[in-house]
């Protein structure tokens, strides 16, 4: 999901800045690796210390504590008040329209999770000439899929990813992973051992 969502629905490109809204889940952390191994500006927010330390620990340039008023100034201000070229958003339903407000011109906003519905402006994304992405990886076309797995055995192979266990639990407790998942303060991935 993070490979598919940074470069083949979001285009990222080395250089560019990218601000990933939630970075302390599994995609968040996965998605850090693949973009610092690309030459990207990383900027994570997170909601708690523990996960504001795992978004610097996995390699992002900048944290913001999403929980705190005016984070948003601080992405500006680390932007150089351009804003990030792209933002990863894995709570469309509660950011969608702030992320509007802070994407760069000609940004890119890929909209990975989402719990409900949300009201926005399109004027935002029509000001800037914003792009907002959906994606769902059972829509990943067969090809592109085969080129995210090669592209990620790469990276474990060669040392680049190193996937973050935030949670390990028993099998038998699978329907409680699928409730812990989406609960707040996301910390790396849940692994579920047989």
């Amino acid at each position: 999901t993070a490979y598919y969502g940074l470069f083949q629905r979001g285009s990222a490109k080395p250089g560019e800045t990218l601000f990933i809204h939630g970075a302390s889940g599994a995609v968040g952390t996965a998605a850090i690796q693949l973009a610092r191994a690309r030459g990207l500006t990383i900027i994570g927010s997170a909601g708690s210390d523990r996960g504001r330390d795992l978004v610097l620990e996995q390699g992002a340039h900048h944290v913001v504590d999403h929980t705190k008023e005016g984070y948003l100034d601080t992405v500006r201000e680390l932007t150089n008040a351009e804003g990030p070229d792209l933002i990863l958003e894995m709570l469309a339903n509660v950011n969608l329209e702030t992320d509007l407000g802070v994407v760069a011109r000609y940004g890119r906003i890929v909209v990975i999770g989402n719990r409900g519905t949300i009201e926005i402006n399109p004027r935002g994304a029509m000001m800037k000439n914003v792009d907002i992405l959906g994606l769902t990886l059972w829509n990943c076309p067969a090809d592109e899929l085969k080129s995210i797995h090669l592209a990620l055995i790469a990276g474990l192979e060669n040392g680049s990813l190193n996937p973050a266990v935030g949670r390990e639990m028993p099998l038998a407790e699978a329907s409680q992973a699928h409730i812990a998942v989406l609960e707040p303060g996301a910390y790396g991935k849940i692994v579920l051992i047989a």
